[in-house]
């Protein structure tokens, strides 16, 4: 998401989350909120994921999810990376479902993914 160029950890789960049985679609680096929403839409997702390391994830997480809603989706939002504790309250309050921390084992990521997907079933 944004301006961040770190892209190791969002590869790292996103083939976590294969072997585990899910198709995952990464768009890559530096994208916006607008066209996350639309790869969601035009790939019916069930989740968005988003990984963060610049900072931003206060602003982005929200515009992600309010160009999901303005689309009509209502897929679960989970938030990786470099969050402090103080702002996992927010982003709850924004939306998003859970935050992955640095160093999340892959069950946790795996267990939050299919928890946020039940949730939404």
């Amino acid at each position: 998401m944004g301006l961040d160029g770190h892209d190791r950890g969002v590869k790292v789960v996103a083939r976590m989350l294969r072997d585990a049985g899910f198709e995952v679609i990464y768009l890559g680096l530096r994208q916006t909120p607008a066209t996350v929403a639309t790869a969601a839409l035009q790939e019916d997702v069930d989740l968005v994921g988003l990984s963060m390391h610049s900072g931003g994830h206060l602003t982005l997480a929200p515009a992600v999810i309010g160009e999901l809603r303005s689309r009509g989706l209502q897929v679960p939002v989970i938030v990786g990376g470099i969050v402090p504790e103080r702002d996992i309250a927010p982003l709850r309050a924004a939306g998003v479902v859970a935050v992955l921390s640095p160093g999340a084992s892959k069950e946790e990521v795996v267990r939050s993914v299919r928890d946020a997907i039940g949730q939404r079933a």
